[in-house]
């Protein structure tokens, strides 16, 4: 059995699309039917989160930790005891690929790390998408770790000890205890996921945050080339 987590933190604007996506993943051919157990991990959700899940009639799970660490290592533990041999990671307001779990598995390594893709960009700047475009590696063997396109197996979530309860960078902790013992990591592009570049994030060091840094940057380059003047 596979199993796929998902944490939420009032995410009903975005819920259903992303489950929507993973309903489409678990049922592709190359799973030959294997049973997909998808987890929502609802942490302090005060929205219609828990409805939207339960009308997608996957399982759930409630927390009130306001901790992305607590929530995936949560989820990943329900997973485990349903008998998960592999766990899928993205988040709420992401969409995976319809061959997301397949082209996971296909890799056959114990763990894959996978890129984001942004497609709306919303009031960012065009400055700030060069930005953006320029610094990111959307290529095989880029380096970059995202909670959003993650995958491992089972025996080596458990020897690198699981997510710890971060309430940011607790999926680079994950990789990093992964790379300490010996696991084998496909840093790759081939599963793929469209993530939001929303600016209301909710991890205060995760994607949302970078893209606000480079807003930033972005906005002084600009400031700077008109003189400084307002």
């Amino acid at each position: 059995m596979i199993g796929v987590v998902v944490p939420a933190h009032d995410e009903e604007a975005c819920l259903g699309e992303c489950l929507d996506a993973l309903r489409m993943a678990a049922l592709h051919p190359a799973l030959q039917g294997e049973h997909v157990d998808i987890v929502v991990a609802l942490d302090a959700c005060s929205d219609r989160s828990a409805d939207i899940a339960a009308r997608y009639g996957v399982r759930t799970l409630s927390l009130t930790r306001r901790n992305v660490g607590a929530a995936r290592a949560a989820g990943a533990r329900a997973a485990l005891d349903a008998g998960a041999r592999w766990l899928g990671f993205t988040d709420a307001d992401s969409t995976v690929a319809h061959d997301w779990l397949a082209s996971q598995l296909g890799l056959a390594s114990e763990a894959v790390c996978g890129t984001v893709e942004v497609r709306e960009w919303g009031s960012y700047s065009d400055d700030l998408q060069q930005r953006y475009r320029i610094a990111y590696h959307d290529v095989p063997g880029h380096r970059h770790i995202h909670g959003a396109n993650l995958g491992v197996a089972s025996g080596a979530y458990l020897r690198a000890g699981g997510f710890q309860e971060l309430c940011t960078g607790e999926d680079v902790a994950l990789v990093r205890a992964l790379e300490a013992t010996g696991a084998s990591i496909a840093w790759t592009n081939l599963p793929r996921v469209v993530t939001s570049a929303r600016r209301q994030y909710r991890a205060p060091d995760g994607f949302g945050a970078h893209l606000a840094g480079l807003a930033g940057m972005a906005a002084a380059a600009t400031w700077a080339a008109a003189g400084g003047m307002a």
